[in-house]
Parts: structure tokens; sequence; C-alpha cells
């Protein structure tokens, strides 16, 4: 149980009697009244958004979350397969609205971790969180061209997965870099070619 004062970013709590994330709180205390946390949540099971607010009486359960690797094998229409890194033959689909933005940067083989919700001694995948990370193929850049660099920013280029990512004048197609999978922005150059 987590009292209302503990109820953060970044914490899974059951309300409405479903998974949901804490993407914003803020404790008020004003001066005639008891304090408050007002709380933005996402369920991780509908998608839906809603602001709620705990007062200092209440109380709310964390939900039972369980880490577990997996590997990404492939995808059809809005199915996304995976299986055990350990045993390939346990297979098993999630539907792309749980998989959300990482269908971007899911690779083929590649692991990540999958959030798995007991509800009720039902396993239920919640979320898949990939490595913050990733290198990527550059697989169309247009070409430099000299003196580009006085302004800085940089050039529009295609990866390996179709997404388009602003990147430096320097980088060329065929080169392999790191792209950041929370924010979608160039890291920096691995190798050329």
């Amino acid at each position: 149980m987590l009292e209302y004062s503990e109820i953060r970013v970044g914490k899974i709590i059951i309300y409405e009697e479903e998974p949901c994330d804490v993407l914003d709180n803020h404790v008020a205390r004003t001066q005639m009244r008891k304090p408050q946390n007002q709380v933005k949540l996402k369920s991780l099971t509908s998608g839906r958004t809603w602001n709620a607010t705990f007062h200092a009486a209440d109380k709310v359960d964390e939900a039972d979350i369980v880490k577990k690797n997996v590997k990404f094998l492939y995808s059809t229409k809005d199915e996304f397969w995976f299986c055990d890194p350990e045993d390939a033959k346990n297979r098993f689909k999630i539907d792309a609205k749980i998989i959300g933005d990482a269908s971007k940067y899911l690779k083929t083989n590649e692991n990540a971790i999958a959030l798995v919700w007991d509800d009720d001694d039902e396993e239920k995948i919640i979320r898949i969180i990939l490595p913050i990370k990733m290198e990527f193929l550059i697989k169309e850049a247009p070409p430099s061209i000299r003196g580009n660099t006085a302004n800085g920013g940089g050039k529009l280029a295609v990866l390996e997965n179709g997404i388009k990512i602003q990147v430096p004048f320097f980088v060329e197609e065929g080169d392999r870099i790191v792209v950041n999978t929370e924010s979608g922005e160039y890291v920096e150059r691995v190798s050329n070619k």
C-alpha cells in the first residue's frame, strides 16, 4: 500500500482496477485545507489518461509488476510476435496498442523487457521497454555539401527501419549510428560503413 504522498512519477499503481503509470504528480498544501496529491495517470491496459486527486487518508495498491526478458521476432498488421530468449518455441503475440511508439524501433532478434502484471493469477504483458540506446544503419542520407557545418543543424536521413531522423552533416549512407529510443534523437556515429 502506498500513502497519498508516495504516489509519484514512475510508480505503477492500481486505480479503478487497472494498472496505471503515474505521469505527473504535485502535492499541494494550502493554508486552510488538508494536503492533497494531484496526479495524472495513464492506464497501461486501455491507454486512456485522466487526472485524480488523493487526500491524506487515501491509500492505493502498487501494481505487482515483474520484468521479463523477451526477444522480438516479427510483426504482421497489428500483431507483434515475441519469444522467450531462452526458448524460441515459447512464442506469443502482443497487440500494437501495448507496444505503442516502441514499435518504430523494434528490430528482429533484438531483446527487450516486458512488464508483466499479475492480475488475479493471470499474467498480462502491459508494456514493452526497449534499451534507451540502439544501433541502426543509415539507409538513405543526402550528400554533405562542403561548408554546410557553419550554421550547425543537420540533415534528414532514413534508418534501416524506415524512420526519418535528423543527423549531423558528416553522417553518410551506410554509417551505423546510435539512436535514443525515448526521444528519437541521434546520439553518435558508431562506425563508417
